[in-house]
C-alpha cells in the first residue's frame, strides 16, 4: 500500500451536512474523500475523471 502525506490537505465538508454529526463526507484537493466523523480513518484517493464520473452519477 502506498502512503500519502495528508497533513496539508484542505478538507471541505459537504454542503448537505447539518453539523450534528450525521452522515457526511469531506473532500480535499487531490481528490480525497473521507467520513467527516472519522478524521483519522481511511481516505479514498480518486482521479479527477473518477471524481467527475461520481458527481455526474449523483446528478442523474
Amino acid at each position: 500500500m502506498r502512503e500519502h502525506d495528508l497533513s496539508n490537505a484542505r478538507w471541505r465538508r459537504s454542503s448537505y451536512s447539518n453539523g450534528d454529526g450525521g452522515n457526511c463526507v469531506e473532500v480535499a484537493d487531490g481528490i480525497l474523500v473521507r467520513d467527516s466523523k472519522a478524521k483519522d480513518g481511511p481516505v479514498l484517493l480518486l482521479s479527477n475523471s473518477a471524481w467527475a464520473d461520481f458527481l455526474d452519477t449523483l446528478r442523474h
